[in-house]
């Protein structure tokens, strides 16, 4: 499939020009903010990811017989487990107990980020499944004991399964806006079920209660200074549940400077003071939002659920937002209006007693996920007229 194309690899994604990259984005659908070369560049340049933190960037490139870059990716040798939300620590077990070592091993993800999106970035498909093939090859070659690559878009999973990968179900929380749209955020409301409309409505008046101000800030309204107070209040929350942040200031602060306008901050203050923010990052073109950090300096009941659920909802709706993606994990999302999808990995073993023993297991997990996904779909928060379809987070 690929014999008409070079492949170079090289150190992470700033080895390849940023327009180029994009341009690549732009062509393969399925794309999101998290695969634009400002925020790839942003988990290098600030320490995030980078040898030193256990993500080896490689840039993986094709290029035709004229030197035109035709597809790419950023692919991850990583010396752990972490950070990547498709949990393998048990495989990681079954290597080591069978005396084999699990890393490196190969990652196709964006780091610290469980969403949906392409990630095999190419100007047609032949050009991303030479891709796939390339990172197969790489991955025998480098004689690393696995290759990842999570939160497949609908047409990455094809190309895996076609390339005799084996695939992964996941579940996530995600809402999505109705046909014909709510037209604000107490049609949204009222479409729930009366528990969870009552529920909802006790949440945001007993935050409002409290004398909690809420602001939203997006691109150039938010300063150096609002950065500053959001990774004060994303590092105090790490720290009040024992773990580490992934991020630093340093990358917020480019994420500011280069994308201010995918992001949307929401500040609460209490007497006259921030007291809390949430980050969400916006895909205008494909009317997509996805919240991803929040932390607070003082603690106020309820203000999670608002910060990080019923104002992003709010903005969409009024925005004209289809998709709000909660993150990892969660069935507590469901009674904020966010509805169960599943999501898809996919994976090649080096081992091939591994590869087997990890196959027949996930021939026993997927069903299991399987029923999970239609028992929770079958408790929807909302009326059953006005629940969006069931469907798998596939793009």
């Amino acid at each position: 499939m690929d014999e008409d194309f070079r492949i170079d690899i090289t150190e992470g994604v700033d080895s390849i020009d940023a327009a180029q990259w994009d341009a690549l984005a732009d062509a393969t659908p399925g794309t999101t903010v998290f695969q634009r070369h400002a925020w790839l560049s942003a988990l290098q340049a600030s320490g995030c990811a980078l040898p030193q933190t256990g993500w080896q960037p490689l840039a993986v490139q094709l290029r035709d017989a004229a030197g035109r870059l035709a597809a790419a990716c950023v692919v991850y040798a990583k010396g752990h487990s972490m950070g990547e939300y498709v949990f393998d620590w048990s495989w990681a077990d079954a290597h080591r107990r069978a005396g084999l070592d699990y890393y490196p091993k190969l990652l196709l993800a964006t780091p610290f980020t469980p969403a949906t999106g392409a990630r095999l970035l190419g100007r047609d498909e032949a050009a991303r499944g030479a891709l796939l093939q390339a990172l197969l090859r790489l991955a025998r070659a480098s004689a690393v004991s696995s290759l990842h690559l999570l939160f497949l878009s609908a047409d990455e999973r094809r190309l895996c399964e076609q390339a005799g990968l084996m695939l992964r179900t996941t579940v996530q929380f995600h809402w999505r806006q109705a046909d014909p749209p709510w037209p604000d955020f107490e049609s949204f409301v009222a479409a729930m079920n009366h528990d969870k409309r009552k529920k909802l409505r006790q949440e945001r008046r007993k935050v409002g209660h409290s004398g909690v101000a809420l602001r939203r800030l997006h691109g150039g309204r938010i300063d150096e200074a609002t950065w500053r107070l959001f990774v004060r209040c994303y590092e105090q929350t790490y720290a009040e549940h024992g773990s580490m942040p992934y991020l630093n200031l340093d990358f917020f602060l480019r994420l500011g400077r280069t994308l201010a306008d995918r992001v949307l901050l929401v500040v609460a203050s209490l007497d006259g003071q921030d007291i809390a923010c949430s980050l969400v990052l916006l895909d205008p073109q494909r009317r997509r939002a996805y919240g991803r950090y929040w932390g607070a300096l003082r603690h106020v009941p309820l203000l999670h659920f608002e910060l990080c659920y019923y104002q992003p909802l709010e903005f969409c709706i009024e925005n004209g937002y289809e998709v709000f993606e909660g993150g990892a994990q969660g069935s507590h999302k469901m009674a904020r209006g966010l509805l169960p999808v599943s999501c898809t990995s996919a994976h090649w073993i080096a081992d091939p007693r591994l590869h087997a023993a990890i196959r027949s297991w996930l021939g026993r997990e997927t069903p299991l996920l399987e029923q999970q996904l239609e028992e929770l779909q079958a408790h929807t928060p909302l009326r059953r007229d006005d629940a969006p379809a069931p469907r798998a987070e596939l793009m």
